[in-house]
């Protein structure tokens, strides 16, 4: 069975994470999930718990077994790692090697050969700012490949290009990945 680690950072597209986990692992994978403090704001813990059957990972200095380092584990264990939603802070965090929370820092260990995906999901605004653009072509320059947003009327009542990619797109994108 292969491993995907779903981080999910704070955005409100947060709450459609359910369904990607959910779908994933009715395709028979296993998720392992990896949440933020932010989006545990917008999502709970125990929803993606139970979807996945797997303990859900929110805080790096939380050691499920003493004689494993946790972070270290989950990313050995990866066969594919997605990020989805992507805020605009995650994204920077990746971008620049800033391991400050679990998402972050099990991103840095992951295997180089292990791929990479991020679905941003943000103000319209937020995800064209220069910044956001150089975070997302850093990321791509190291290996991640982005699951472009949408464009859409987005929950701050802005419209354009920002809204989550579907999740049928994310949960497409990934099986193929996984089934080459």
């Amino acid at each position: 069975m292969k491993t995907i680690l779903l981080g999910i950072s704070g955005s409100i597209s947060a709450y459609k994470a359910a369904d990607i986990t959910s779908q994933l692992t009715k395709l028979g994978y296993n998720v392992d999930v990896i949440m933020t403090t932010n989006s545990t704001k917008f999502i709970t813990p125990l929803t993606l718990q139970s979807l996945s059957k797997n303990p859900v990972h929110t805080d790096v200095m939380e050691e499920i077994a003493p004689e494993k380092i946790n972070h270290i584990e989950l990313a050995k264990k990866a066969d594919l790692f997605l990020v989805a939603p992507a805020s605009a802070n995650s994204l920077a965090k990746l971008a620049n090697g800033i391991a400050d929370d679990m998402l972050s820092t099990v991103a840095l260990a992951l295997k180089e050969d292990v791929p990479k995906f991020i679905a941003p999901a943000m103000n319209t605004y937020m995800y064209q700012n220069p910044i956001t653009q150089r975070n997302i072509a850093t990321l791509k320059k190291v290996g991640y490949h982005e699951i472009d947003p949408r464009e859409a009327l987005l929950a701050c009542g802005d419209f354009g290009r920002g809204a989550l990619a579907t999740v049928e797109e994310i949960v497409a994108t990934i099986n193929d990945v996984l089934t080459k």
